[in-house]
Formats: C-alpha cells, sequence, structure tokens
C-alpha cells in the first residue's frame, strides 16, 4: 500500500467516525468525553485532508486554489499498476 493510500483510508476512517460521533451527539448532546472525541477527530481530519492535498492535490472540486481539475487527475481506482482489484 502506497503512503497515499495510507492517507486516503486514515482520512475516510477519521471521516467515518466523526459521522458515527456526530449521530450520537443527537441523542447524548451533553457527554463532554465524546464532545472532545469528536472535535479531536475533526482537527485530525483537516490536518491530514490539508497535508493531502498538499502532497498529493485536491481531493474534492470545493478545492480551487491551485488546480480545480486536478481532483480527477489518474491514478483512478481502476487505473492501478500492480493490475489488482
Amino acid at each position: 500500500m502506497t503512503d497515499q493510500e495510507v492517507m486516503l483510508r486514515r482520512i475516510a476512517a477519521l471521516d467515518f467516525a466523526i459521522v458515527e460521533l456526530n449521530l450520537f451527539m443527537d441523542t447524548h448532546p451533553y457527554d463532554e468525553e465524546v464532545n472532545d472525541k469528536l472535535s479531536s477527530y475533526k482537527r485530525k481530519s483537516k490536518m491530514l485532508r490539508e497535508e493531502y492535498e498538499k502532497e498529493y492535490g485536491p481531493l474534492t472540486p470545493r478545492n480551487k486554489e491551485k488546480n480545480q481539475w486536478g481532483w480527477i487527475s489518474d491514478p483512478w481506482p481502476w487505473n492501478n499498476d500492480k493490475g489488482e482489484e
């Protein structure tokens, strides 16, 4: 697995946790421990996204600072060079 793939998986894991913790906070709005964890995950996700975009280009079309179409650059998942699925 490449460094780029590792970073993408870490971002995906953090974003999944953020969604789940947001859902939990809907029913437990005063849970400070979970709220702190949610804030921490949001900071980590933001930091990783910034690091990823600095190294590999934008993750979404929303980031138009450099190349607005850079997020669609190769390789696409089905164009991997290892012949794996």
